[in-house]
């Protein structure tokens, strides 16, 4: 024998596919939290993912695409993910690049203590010994991306012989 719930709006609510199922009428419905409130420090929170890349592919491309995530034994999500991220982690593609990159944070660091330095003494105070490292992680984040894209810019205004066009 089915039984049903109204609910507020007016609508039936069947529970009876819900019993046969294997559901007992006592089995709450709502998930467990993913973290329990005891110890959020000690347990990883879940990688909420909120921003989407999106790109055009032809039935071809897709299939390719499909096939070697299927391979992978990945969803096709999970394996552009890790593909892309694999791609934007990779280490410099040559030494020219490598050292670039060092420059790069470099300029950033002496750019960013001087002016740090001349803020703090302006104010009276001290540069932190935390503001030091917190510059010098900030310029290890961004070195690779921007000697990338100073490469970039040069190798553009070349012309076929290396020279300007």
């Amino acid at each position: 024998m089915a039984s049903s719930i109204p609910t507020l709006d007016g609508q039936i609510v069947a529970v009876q596919a819900d019993f046969e199922a294997g559901f007992p009428m006592s089995t709450p419905r709502i998930p467990a939290p993913l973290q329990s409130p005891a110890s959020p420090k000690d347990e990883a929170r879940p990688v909420l993912r909120a921003k989407t890349i999106a790109t055009r592919v032809t039935p071809e491309e897709l299939e390719e695409v499909e096939t070697a995530a299927e391979g992978a034994g990945k969803t096709v999500a999970e394996w552009l993910r890790e593909l892309a991220l694999k791609a934007a982690r990779q280490r410099p593609a040559d030494p020219t690049e490598l050292v670039l990159a060092e420059v790069s944070a470099l300029r950033y660091m002496l750019l960013n203590l001087f002016h740090a330095t001349a803020q703090a003494n302006a104010e009276g105070k001290h540069l932190l010994p935390d503001s030091v490292l917190k510059i010098r992680d900030q310029a290890n984040a961004r070195k690779l991306a921007d000697a990338r894209k100073l490469l970039a810019g040069f190798l553009s205004q070349e012309g076929p012989d290396g020279g300007k066009p």
